[in-house]
């Protein structure tokens, strides 16, 4: 396919990644949920690269490690996609630590996951989310529609307290919130944040100015996808 396996590479440096994943085309699976991720651009790994699966495991040893229950997955910027790699991680979560794992796709004004909530069930009469599991083991949790500018806080707010209780750990996509507003207000609800740049692309600027909008006690480090 020309592309280079997956590399891990550690690097002596406040911004050093966790990992760099790289990915192959891959023959899509039979399975409806696995046909429907497919569709929205999101390719389950954990057969067709068991060396990506590999790499997730490790990621998802070290998050454990850390303590943190509820995570953040960040973008360094806009044109960098969380669910995908949010998707692995998860899998890969549930795998070490044994329970269940929450991803939760909080842009409310531009869901990336939203076609999955099609026919899906609400996470309560109050909440915007509805919950799709994938493997058995992985909450997919996804916006009904699309809200308005400063909905998505609460909303938020909402599911990660019920999400604490239910799962042993939940990954939160940031994307979209407001950098000044939002976007601070949404940090404060996770217990770590993980950056997510793009291998060739993210330039170390980046990762320094969100470095230094994160709390110390909340950086979990840099995830390279590419």
């Amino acid at each position: 396919m020309g592309e280079a396996p997956l590399r891990r590479r550690d690097q002596h440096s406040d911004c050093a990644p966790y990992c760099q994943v790289r990915y192959l085309r891959q023959v899509a699976h039979g399975s409806d949920e696995d046909a429907r991720l497919e569709a929205l651009g999101i390719r389950v790994m954990q057969e067709a690269r068991p060396d990506v699966r590999d790499e997730c495991i490790r990621v998802a040893r070290r998050l454990r490690h850390a303590g943190k229950k509820i995570i953040g997955l960040l973008p360094s910027s806009n044109d960098i996609g969380v669910s995908a790699i949010a998707v692995q991680l998860g899998l890969a979560l549930a795998e070490v630590s044994g329970g269940t794992v929450a991803f939760v796709d909080a842009n409310l004004r531009g869901p990336a996951i939203s076609d999955l909530a099609a026919g899906a069930a609400g996470a309560g009469d109050e909440s915007v989310f509805a919950t799709r599991w994938l493997r058995g083991s992985l909450a997919l949790l996804t916006p009904l529609r699309a809200g308005a500018a400063g909905a998505g806080v609460p909303q938020l707010a909402r599911v990660i307290q019920h999400g604490a209780e239910l799962f042993a750990q939940v990954l939160v996509d940031l994307t979209g919130f407001q950098r000044l507003g939002e976007h601070l207000a949404a940090i404060e609800m996770v217990d770590g944040v993980l950056v997510v740049g793009r291998a060739g692309r993210t330039r170390e600027d980046e990762l320094l100015e969100l470095r230094l909008e994160l709390a110390k006690d909340r950086q979990l480090g840099v995830l390279l996808v590419g």
